[in-house]
């Protein structure tokens, strides 16, 4: 949806609305209402009208996304509609028009008006795309020229050119020379010579080396400026070119949509019908004949084009102000000639015109920008290609290795972490963290109390005062054992210190300190059950640590990848924002230096640039802008769109910028 959509569905909505055939009241029609509507339908039933109304049907705006119809089916449906129709003649032979009835005249205006607007808004569309690539090369030229390494660049990248076009002028030099030379004298000279070939091509030389300084005694300019200096000039004309070029299409479009077709007043009532609606059509086509023909000539003013074209337009010797009669029907027929010419002729000239002007004095073609890599490239690809041989098994070596690589990183530090999470949650006894085996404790526990037991057994005066013990005092050792109470041992190992020597013999010595060294063992194995336990609990915190490299890493990649090969949104929207920006910025700068009218109004040359930003301003946000504020952009838009007053448009502009800044960053 565009600025050109927009308008045209406009203009045609209010077509539509129009009572073109509920108030008709032919003259020949009966005086009273009830027979004027027995003849309205009598004459609306008829194979023609019925005709014609299917092809007004065919030229409305039902589409919201595509309200244009194509130029071609516009075309094809006015030689269908047979408005074309030849003359007749009468007995005077003056030409004449069959006799048609009113309502179809009628109808056959409203088709002609309908194809009217279709053709407006193709104009329109083409004006537009034909001024905003022109910014773009104007943008060109200015790096050039700011740049003395990009004009040193511009100067070696089109010097093919400038030795082709002088050797071409050297030639066409010598070929004229050639040409007036006198055979006769040639030949008499020739045979006094008396070596023909070699005279001939000393002839041949003079004539070339003639040529050569008279070619460099007209390009004194060059003689005077360097090499640089002389492109540098060459751009600054190109560039004067086109902003010329820009303006006036510009003012063209701006004239187009400010005086074409202008049926309602600024409230949108209806205010024009009849004869005063075909005079604003009539009008509109002569205003695009004249846009068309004159928008690119450059050796005008825009002001000078202007006048021209409003004068064109007042003395079109093609509109019902000029003809005594006015009421003289086959004004359609003449007004669908009109269109088919525009269509057939007049557009296709102006495009072809425009498109000559923009590769003339546009940045250069591809191939000049880029020959000299191309060379280059050219040349050292030999080199290449012998490396790229020589090193072949190396490079697949290497390919390999990092396919491997890729794989093994993979499968190791992604695809395995994250199974063992799996299993983790899932509570898979084969993920379980484990430093020792499950039933160490325990037998290395029970062998403790056996052996603290069979001590005291075997020693009950460190555990009592008694002789013999019983098995509640057995049940009380394992007890305390369990607790990691040997007193018992520690109790005989404290007395076979004082005679270690008598404890080693006998025994008791050595086996109360391997019974300790059991309980050694015992204590460290609990610590790391410990350990043990809180690794447990723990497990799935460990599994995620150890997934986190390897995720992160992939992560990483992968971002570089998409930004390196893949969709790059978040650039694009970064950089679709602030061309927005930009683009307000040229609004700002055409409403802060527009010369306003009389009325305080755009001129014509400032509201086609303003129309150009808009258009490429609503194509860009309808990309950063949610749906839901959208539509209040597109209001803001048509007010700063809208010929109300620069005061007007500089607050909606303000409106924008602060309503709409948080996209617009």
């Amino acid at each position: 949806m565009t600025l050109v959509s927009d308008q045209v569905r406009r203009l045609d909505a209010y077509l539509d609305r129009l009572p073109v055939l509920a108030d008709l009241t032919p003259d020949y029609a009966a005086s009273e209402s009830a027979d004027q509507a027995v003849v309205a339908a009598q004459a609306l039933s008829s194979p023609r009208i019925d005709q014609l109304l299917h092809l007004v049907q065919a030229l409305s705006s039902t589409s919201s996304s595509q309200p244009l119809v194509p130029v071609d089916f516009v075309r094809s449906l006015l030689i269908q509609s047979d408005i074309l129709a030849p003359h007749t003649y009468g007995a005077a032979g003056l030409p004449s028009v069959q006799a048609k009835s009113h309502y179809e005249n009628e109808v056959e205006w409203l088709l002609v008006t309908k194809a009217t607007v279709q053709i407006y808004g193709t104009i329109l569309n083409t004006l537009l795309d034909r001024i905003i690539p022109l910014s773009d090369d104007i943008w060109y030229w200015s790096e050039v020229l700011n740049s003395y390494t990009y004009s040193s660049l511009y100067t070696v990248q089109t010097s093919p050119l400038r030795l082709w076009a002088w050797t071409q002028d050297v030639y066409a030099a010598s070929k004229t020379r050639i040409n007036s030379f006198d055979v006769r004298d040639a030949s008499s000279d020739l045979a006094q010579a008396g070596s023909g070939v070699t005279q001939q091509w000393r002839k041949f030389y003079d004539i070339v080396r003639e040529s050569i300084v008279e070619r460099s005694l007209a390009n004194v300019q060059r003689k005077v400026l360097s090499p640089l200096a002389y492109c540098r000039s060459e751009v600054q004309k190109k560039q004067a070119e086109l902003q010329k070029l820009r303006e006036i299409t510009a003012s063209g479009l701006g004239v187009l949509m400010d005086e074409g077709l202008q049926f309602d007043s600024n409230d949108g009532k209806v205010q024009l019908q009849g004869a005063h609606l075909k005079g604003v059509v009539e009008r509109s086509v002569a205003l695009i004949d004249m846009v068309l023909k004159e928008v690119s000539t450059l050796d005008m003013s825009i002001h000078e084009f202007e006048d021209k074209v409003f004068a064109g337009v007042e003395e079109d010797a093609e509109l019902s102000v000029h003809i005594e009669d006015t009421a003289t029907p086959g004004r359609s027929s003449v007004l669908a000639r009109r269109l088919l010419n525009i269509i057939d002729k007049v557009l296709p000239q102006h495009v072809s015109t425009m498109d000559k002007l923009a590769v003339a004095n546009g940045r250069p073609h591809p191939a000049v920008r880029y020959w000299i890599p191309a060379v280059v490239g050219l040349v050292s690809s030999s080199t290449i290609l012998r490396i790229l041989v020589n090193r072949q098994a190396e490079i697949v070596e290497w390919i390999t290795d990092f396919g491997a690589t890729v794989r093994d990183f993979w499968l190791n530090w992604v695809v395995e972490p994250t199974q063992k999470v799996v299993k983790t949650i899932r509570h898979d006894e084969t993920s379980e963290i484990a430093i020792m085996s499950r039933d160490s404790l325990k037998a290395d526990r029970e062998s403790l109390e056996r052996m603290v037991v069979e001590f005291a057994q075997d020693n009950p005066q460190f555990v009592m005062e008694g002789s013999s013990i019983t098995d509640a005092h057995i049940s009380e050792i394992r007890r305390k054992v369990a607790e990691g109470d040997v007193t018992p041992v520690l109790r005989a190992y404290e007395k076979y210190l004082r005679k270690p020597l008598a404890g080693a013999i006998t025994g008791d010595l050595v086996r109360s300190l391997l019974i300790q060294v059991q309980k050694t063992k015992v204590d460290l194995e609990v610590a790391m059950t410990g350990i043990d336990s809180l690794l447990k609990s723990q497990e799935l915190v460990f599994g995620f640590v150890g997934l986190t490299p390897g995720v992160l890493v992939s992560i990483g990649v992968f971002r570089y990848l998409q930004a390196m090969f893949g969709s790059r949104s978040g650039r694009r929207q970064s950089g679709t924002a602030g061309r927005a920006i930009r683009i307000l910025r040229n609004i700002d700068r055409i409403l802060s230096d527009a010369s306003p009218t009389d009325s305080n109004m755009l001129s014509y040359k400032d509201h086609g640039l303003l129309l150009c930003e808009l258009h490429v301003l609503r194509s860009l946000t309808t990309k950063l802008l949610p749906r839901s504020v959208q539509q209040d952009f597109l209001e803001d838009l048509d007010d700063l769109a809208n010929i109300k007053g620069i005061g007007f448009q500089a607050k909606a502009l303000t409106r924008i910028r602060w309503a709409y800044a948080r996209w617009l960053r």
